[in-house]
């Protein structure tokens, strides 16, 4: 049994950026208390200079794992063995994980088999499979205003780049996905309401609008001509335009 807004953040600080921890904390607090919070890795090591500047600010426990043998990971198995031992003991409707490694893929799938919600965040880099196994993973460079540890020459913060109309439209998956959920979300009107269409697409796969450069849901929708949105008193409603094109 889970208690409903309880989540325990797991960060492999070997792996991941400090500069990002705010953005991280702050996407979490949309969707539980994050009652434990922990950082792994070998804080002898001047790499995580970074992350020792924001552990008090931010009460996260930092987790001491020294490394034992060259070429292996004991961050990794460290953080493993932890999250199991939340998964049975702790009650936790969710846990986060902050890393771009791919060897927490079957971390991830067991504990989503056991009910849990997993939330993902690591850079761009990350490798699909992982991705694909959160119920919902961020890309860190486009959590924010500010890209990851990145500032143009004019000083200014930069944001994350959009995808084209093209480019969306050339994401077969993406498409496919769309396209699913507005024809689940249909009514007999041939209209979808975009929240309906969003829980859709959130329990068929791991997907944020932000890793496309949208901060919202219909943003992305309004991007692709293949898609019709219009907004009404009870809210934003989508239509696929190759339906309703086929229906005439």
């Amino acid at each position: 049994m889970s208690h409903d807004n309880s989540i325990g953040l797991l960060i492999d600080a070997d792996n991941s950026p400090a500069s990002k921890i705010e953005d991280v904390l702050d996407e979490l607090a949309k969707f539980g208390v994050i009652n434990i919070r922990r950082a792994y890795g070998n804080w002898k090591s001047t790499h995580l200079a970074g992350w020792e500047a924001v552990l008090h600010d931010y009460a996260i426990q930092p987790i001491q794992q020294f490394a034992y043998s060259k070429g292996k990971n004991a961050t990794d198995m460290a953080l493993a063995i932890d999250a199991m031992d939340l998964l049975y003991t702790k009650h936790l409707s969710g846990v986060a994980l902050v890393s771009s490694d791919s060897d927490f893929t079957p971390l991830v799938m067991r504990l989503r088999a056991n009910g849990l919600q997993v939330y993902g965040f690591g850079e761009e880099k990350t490798p699909t499979p992982f991705v694909n196994a959160c119920s919902r993973f961020l890309y860190l460079e486009k959590l924010g205003t500010q890209t990851l540890d990145v500032q143009p020459s004019n000083g200014k913060p930069s944001t994350p780049a959009r995808k084209t109309a093209k480019q969306l439209k050339g994401d077969t998956k993406l498409m496919t996905l769309l396209r699913n959920a507005v024809a689940a979300a249909t009514d007999d009107s041939g209209w979808a309401h975009l929240g309906a269409v969003g829980q859709h697409i959130t329990k068929q796969a791991s997907f944020d609008q932000r890793n496309y450069g949208f901060a919202k849901l219909g943003d992305l929708f309004a991007e692709i001509d293949l898609f019709t949105t219009e907004k009404r008193e009870k809210g934003l409603y989508v239509r696929d335009t190759r339906k309703s094109v086929e229906t005439h």
